[in-house]
């Protein structure tokens, strides 16, 4: 191929006289919007165990509101499964996770030590509503995990 047979534009995105061309320039910035975009993401789905735990909250007071005990116990598996997470060894994949979308689980998102057995303390008393043969005991233990976590936001 000699020179003469060069096209007479610049092919897109290749060099003009050492400078991008128009096009090539466009793609360029759209790129690099594009990784400024990407490399904001990790902050915006970022864990947030105080979302965690205000929900799992919320859950232990549907708990505590129950008028039946399925609807109890349905309540205090989500409180467990939002706490734990789903690498937790009391997450049951059988129940929903209400707060699938906000990270690990409260426990292992939370950083300090004091708030993590705080928050176990209240898996313990969520699972002793679960164990609870009666709705009176099960909407008790569901209203003190209920006060443990207000406890802890």
């Amino acid at each position: 191929m000699t020179h003469s047979s060069l096209p007479d534009r610049p092919i897109l995105g290749k060099l003009n006289n050492g400078k991008l061309n128009t096009l090539g320039r466009l793609s360029s910035i759209a790129a690099g919007g594009a990784m400024l975009l990407i490399a904001g993401l990790p902050s915006a789905f970022a864990a947030d165990a105080a979302k965690e735990v205000s929900t799992a909250a919320d859950h232990a007071g549907y708990a505590a509101q129950a008028t039946v005990i399925k609807t109890a116990y349905t309540h205090l598996h989500h409180v467990i499964n939002c706490l734990v997470g789903p690498k937790g060894d009391d997450f049951d994949a059988k129940e929903a996770n209400p707060c699938a979308a906000m990270g690990d689980g409260a426990i292992p998102d939370s950083k300090n030590a004091a708030t993590k057995m705080a928050l176990s303390a209240a898996v313990t008393k969520a699972k002793a509503g679960l164990a609870a043969t009666d709705l009176t005991a099960a909407k008790a233990d569901a209203q003190a995990v209920q006060e443990m976590l207000q406890q802890v936001k």
